[in-house]
């Protein structure tokens, strides 16, 4: 009775095939897709992770830009990739929580990725073209007020966090602001400098440079607590609209159905990695806070950005191409 319960036992071992997988992953390199270009705060992102994912694992990482349609076509990508811990990414809130809610995509976050884990915040900061005679919060709303749908604000395109952004703003102080996409983020600050348009949420590190050398004039940012890359810019909070808080975030997730021994594994190695020192510099430096959590955890935190996201679309009217 005992041999045959033995020998059952591994026979079910056998013909799992997660175990097997699981025992020795990773055997090979990992692609980590980054669904952007090269060089945004997304990819810097990956890039210093990756690294570090790679000495532990003691296994290449090679990173593979995907950029497109705001971070959707890597996310795809990744969507329909093999289910064998080999292929993951480290997307977006924009691919992963509103664009969805925005556009005909190919898959559908919760159904067709597996999370793994939160990896990093980054305030969204609202600056003001030089010109604009508005040196606060309160100076730019009573400004937009005193000259309803005259005011632009710019974004890295539409469905993209910054947009939602400036929607969320609209509808919370009442004012008339006018949406205008752009292709990323670089032409529109480009277009910010040369005073196109007058307002812009872009993710910190891409404003940092500009604010520093006096081309952008910041208002404030989105995250709870004054960022340590702009500790004299004032919070939203701070700036008198304490339930605005607006930050990009970029999580791992892998295709859906990975083992969940595999991703355990990678949940647990990629945390390892977030709380290197010099990691934790890296992105710092960038504006980042590190983050890490359960896939459990990352896949609720999703499921209440989306909803979100959904609901800021919906109360502003903004037009969708579903």
């Amino acid at each position: 009775m005992r041999r045959s319960g033995m020998l059952l036992l591994g026979l079910a071992l056998l013909l799992s095939p997660s175990v097997g997988l699981a025992e020795d992953f990773p055997s090979k390199p990992i692609r980590l897709i980054v669904p952007f270009p090269a060089g945004g705060p997304n990819d810097i992102i990956a890039r210093v992770v990756g690294q570090r994912l790679s000495e532990l694992f003691k296994q290449t990482v090679v990173i593979d830009n995907r950029g497109g349609q705001g971070g959707v076509l890597g996310t795809d990508a990744v969507a329909k990739a093999a289910p064998d811990g080999y292929t993951i990414a480290i997307s977006s809130a924009g691919a992963l929580a509103i664009s969805p809610s925005m556009e005909k995509v190919a898959y559908d976050t919760l159904q067709d990725l597996a999370p793994v884990t939160l990896v990093a915040t980054v305030p969204e900061m609202l600056v003001v073209a030089p010109d604009l005679p508005a040196k606060d919060m309160a100076g730019l709303i009573a400004l937009a007020k005193s000259k309803p749908g005259q005011l632009n604000f710019a974004s890295s395109g539409a469905g993209s966090l910054p947009h939602l952004a400036g929607e969320l703003l609209h509808i919370t102080a009442g004012i008339d602001i006018v949406h205008v996409p752009y292709r990323g983020a670089a032409p529109a600050v480009n277009d910010l400098i040369g005073q196109q348009v007058q307002m812009a949420f872009l993710d910190l590190p891409v404003l940092l440079p500009q604010v520093k050398a006096g081309s952008l004039r910041p208002i404030a940012v989105g995250s709870a607590e004054r960022a340590p890359t702009a500790p004299d810019v004032p919070t939203l909070a701070e700036a008198g609209y304490p339930t605005l808080r607006i930050e990009n975030w970029y999580g791992m997730v892998a295709p859906k159905g990975t083992p969940d021994a595999i991703i355990a594994t990678l949940n647990r190695v990629t945390r390892e990695a977030m709380a290197d020192p010099t990691v934790k510099e890296k992105l710092a430096a960038q504006g980042a806070s590190l983050a890490g959590d359960s896939p459990e955890h990352f896949r609720s935190f999703i499921a209440d950005e989306i909803k979100r996201w959904a609901g800021v679309i919906k109360d502003a009217g903004v037009e969708t191409a579903k």
